[in-house]
């Protein structure tokens, strides 16, 4: 499929191309932007707002709550009522709710409206994806548009950071305030030049009993792993909470398979490369956010480092990834997204394990530095690539499924393996800590860290093995054929 907003001979891409690109890249900014944001406020809003320790933790997950809940359902329904009319809707609801945010004056309403925003999120980030996918021709095209796209992604939490720690000096207000008039801006360009699209029109009805059981295991999951680390993993309510997950799921899979319409068609993860893509997804971003955790805290709470100083440090991988998005497209042309994801995450691996040589003095250069280029240049490298390889071969009216798919596995895969990071480190707290001891309590999260990320490199390789099996396959048939079609009388 070639779009029209390109040349089909020379595959130029137009202005208006150009422009929606970057109304898609906004949203995913913002979205990146406002998960990564908000931490560095939490002390100045607690302050403010005489919020406890637990009712700002909510101001942080319930973002996640409705992000992770609902992105199944939000991936669905941008294929059955149109992505465009559905990014355009949730990036109005996500302005109004960011300029909500920026002027309530207390915590509640605060809390609310994070979730109104995670569930925006979750209804903008796959129909904005499926929007490049159907745009864009499969190949070299889609490549560079999803290397941009994702990279803006990347930039936008590592930015995050950055802008809060800035912005917290003034106010915290305004690190709540600051995505309104940018999502506001993309809203308008968006309604000149988003492709319309329309609504699918060979779908069977709508699967309202699996998008409720979607919807529900999904946000219960959340839920539970979030709140596992302050209940206990081992208590009764996490145990039951658990539980009525597997239940969830085990129905949504059963109404799935029975349903003319279903909200995943549970076909999809018959493929390897689509199972590596999710399984990955969840290995990068939850061995990413639980570095960021403790490497946050490592700086803050140890060194004595400012919010602004601690996002300077991390400033190096992100410029990583936003200098390389227009040339990884290209790379993945050459070499495919397999062996990208499995240097990358082989990249991560030793950044996160150079990291366990830190001291209560380290030297920046020395210590920090190689770790954040190293997984700077993976995230460069991973993120694109899974995304590329999570919708190549799909037809374009489940674009936004899995779509869908894909960032409820990088959500989800955050949210627990964060939460299993912090129980490791909390159960390793010294009880009379010294600096030194509160140290060697974080090392124990940081080889959990680098273990994930080795886990998605295992993964990752055996695809490159299965792929090596199949192409011996093929020449192995290929050479019979030969020599069955050979005359007969002719010796080599």
């Amino acid at each position: 499929m070639t779009s029209p907003l390109t040349t089909p001979a020379l595959g130029r891409w137009t202005p208006r191309l150009w422009g929606t690109l970057l109304v898609l890249c906004a949203a995913m900014f913002l979205d990146a932007l406002d998960v990564s944001m908000v931490g560095v406020a939490l002390p100045s809003i607690g302050t403010d707002l005489h919020l406890t320790t637990s009712t700002l933790q909510w101001i942080v997950s319930g973002y996640i709550l409705g992000y992770g809940g609902l992105l199944l359902l939000g991936g669905r329904t941008a294929d059955l009522l149109g992505r465009r009319q559905v990014f355009l809707v949730a990036l109005g609801v996500f302005a109004l709710a960011s300029l909500l945010g920026g002027l309530v004056d207390s915590g509640p309403l605060l809390i609310a409206s994070r979730f109104i925003k995670g569930l925006s999120a979750a209804f903008t980030a796959p129909a904005g994806l499926s929007i490049i996918t159907t745009t864009f021709p499969e190949g070299p095209l889609r490549n560079r548009a999803l290397s941009i796209y994702t990279t803006c992604a990347a930039t936008g939490f590592s930015m995050g950071l950055v802008l809060s720690g800035l912005l917290t000096e003034a106010s915290w207000r305004l690190t709540m305030l600051l995505p309104a008039p940018i999502a506001l801006l993309a809203l308008l360009a968006g309604l000149r030049l988003l492709p319309r699209s329309a609504r699918e029109k060979d779908h069977n009805g709508y699967d309202i009993p699996g998008a409720v059981l979607g919807t529900a295991s999904m946000l219960l999951l959340v839920f539970t792993v979030v709140e596992a680390p302050h209940v206990g993993w081992a208590s009764a309510r996490t145990l039951l909470s658990f539980l009525a997950v597997a239940a969830l799921l085990t129905v949504f899979v059963l109404v799935e398979r029975r349903s003319a319409g279903p909200l995943i068609r549970l076909g999809v993860l018959r493929s390897g490369n689509q199972v590596r893509a999710q399984l990955g997804a969840m290995a990068f971003f939850g061995s990413y956010v639980g570095f960021q955790f403790l490497v946050t805290l490592y700086m803050q709470s140890l060194l004595g480092w400012s919010a602004l100083h601690t996002a300077l440090a991390f400033l190096p991988a992100g410029a990583l990834v936003a200098v390389s998005s227009t040339k990884v497209g290209a790379i993945v042309d050459r070499f495919g997204t397999q062996r990208l994801i499995a240097v990358g995450f082989a990249l991560m691996v030793v950044g996160y394990a150079l990291f366990l040589r830190v001291n209560l003095h380290p030297a920046y250069a020395g210590a920090i530095l190689p770790s954040m280029l190293l997984i700077g240049a993976a995230c460069a490298l991973v993120f694109p690539s899974l995304n590329i390889q999570a919708t190549n071969g799909v037809d374009d009216h489940e674009q936004g499924m899995v779509s869908g798919l894909l960032n409820t596995s990088v959500q989800v895969g955050g949210a627990i393996f964060l939460a299993v990071v912090t129980a490791v480190v909390t159960a390793g707290a010294p009880a009379h800590p010294s600096a030194q001891a509160v140290l060697d309590s974080y090392r124990p999260g940081l080889v959990v860290v680098t273990c994930i990320a080795l886990a998605g490199l295992l993964i990752t390789l055996t695809g490159l093995r299965t792929r090596r099996t199949q192409r011996s396959l093929v020449v192995a048939k290929s050479l019979q054929e030969e020599a069955n079609a050979e005359p007969v009388g002719v010796r080599d």
